[in-house]
């Protein structure tokens, strides 16, 4: 038999982290009887650790009552970078996003002047939507590699004035509490799997100015011996015309694939864009050579994917970034890897776009910095 104490631990940490919101849910994930959850979460309800409110979705009998941790008071702060725009939200105790803002940056402004603006961000929402709750924590996604759990930065391609710097020393001495820095392709695997709850081992993709990747297996994110694991951006691929890489090398899959790589093909080709977005809306706008070019990019971008896929066998690959609102990207790149890999892995393989949008690295941050408070 189980201990009573243990089950009352797990059952309030699957509450907690979104994998559990419901007795049924917990009976399933626990594997104990519908008897013995019940007993736990009378006693967690008369203790006043969790509520029971609302009613889920029917799957065809009662509709299933909600529980949820008790707000203990406070918040979580976090931010993800982009080259050219970053995103700021609020998560509550228990991780959940509940508010966000967006505004344009420049990375190459370097550390200091970004962490300013960041702050300021955080100040902006937390008067808005949470004045005077207390800051729990802060977590920051980065879009290059990052050494975790350090938190310091490791050679990035894109971001001048930022390699080796202690990103976290720097964020817990301007806001005071705990601090959790990561790539941002990361921190969008942990969001998205815990948007999915049953996605098994996930191969996700960040496809947006530049190309990021990471695996999650057993629930957690893989991240290699210094923790620069998921590095597709430098995967080389055929047909990429041996285009010069930022990274000094050529043919790397970031010059064919990537927003940055269609703005400058798109540019060449006379079309007035200077952004991802603009490519996004030419090829939303059905631009033909925008659609042609989206297209190839993500054929290009189901080669360099699919050794992946025929080595790691997972179950599932998840397109994220900006570029997986286009589903021409998604389609094509799904098409090779259909094409391009053994039909004995792609039998159950669930390959699409991410359910957490733009949002799955703020909601991967909360889920961080909230196990790395606790």
């Amino acid at each position: 038999m189980s201990d009573p104490g243990s089950l009352r631990e797990q059952a309030l940490r699957l509450l907690a982290s979104g994998q559990a919101a419901s007795r049924a849910d917990l009976v399933e994930t626990l594997q104990v009887a519908p008897s013995t959850v019940s007993s736990v979460v009378r006693r967690l309800l008369e203790e006043g650790v969790i509520l029971e409110e609302g009613v889920g979705a029917s799957t065809g009998g009662r509709r299933r009552r909600i529980l949820r941790p008790r707000e203990a008071g406070g918040l979580y702060a976090v931010a993800e970078l982009g080259a050219r725009h970053a995103r700021a939200g609020l998560c509550s105790p228990s991780g959940g996003l509940t508010v966000t803002e967006e505004w344009a940056i420049d990375i190459g402004a370097g550390p200091g002047p970004i962490f300013d603006e960041v702050g300021a961000a955080f100040d902006r929402v937390r008067a808005a939507h949470a004045p005077g709750q207390r800051l729990l924590g802060v977590g920051m996604a980065l879009p290059g590699p990052v050494q975790f759990p350090q938190g310091r930065i490791i050679g990035p391609a894109r971001m001048p004035g930022w390699s080796g710097y202690d990103a976290e020393r720097d964020l817990r001495e301007r806001f005071g509490v705990d601090v959790v820095v990561d790539n941002d392709a990361k921190a969008a695997a942990v969001g998205e799997h815990a948007v999915r709850r049953a996605a098994g081992d996930m191969i996700y993709v960040k496809a947006g100015t530049g190309i990021g990747g990471s695996l999650v297996s057993g629930g957690q994110v893989y991240r290699g011996g210094r923790s620069l694991s998921g590095d597709v951006t430098h995967v080389r691929v055929a047909d990429s015309g041996e285009q010069e890489c930022s990274c000094g090398s050529r043919g790397c899959l970031e010059t064919v694939a990537s927003g940055a790589a269609l703005v400058r093909d798109l540019a060449r080709r006379g079309l007035p864009v200077t952004s991802t977005g603009d490519v996004i809306a030419a090829t939303l706008d059905a631009d033909p050579a925008a659609v042609t070019l989206v297209r190839h990019a993500g054929r290009l971008l189901g080669v360099a994917l699919s050794g992946l896929v025929n080595f790691l066998n997972p179950d599932s690959v998840v397109i994220g970034g900006s570029l997986s609102s286009l589903d021409v990207y998604v389609a094509a790149a799904k098409g090779t890897l259909y094409e391009r890999c053994l039909p004995s892995i792609t039998q159950s393989l669930s390959i699409e776009a991410s359910l957490a949008g733009p949002d799955a690295a703020l909601i991967g941050l909360g889920h961080l910095v909230r196990a790395s408070a606790g």
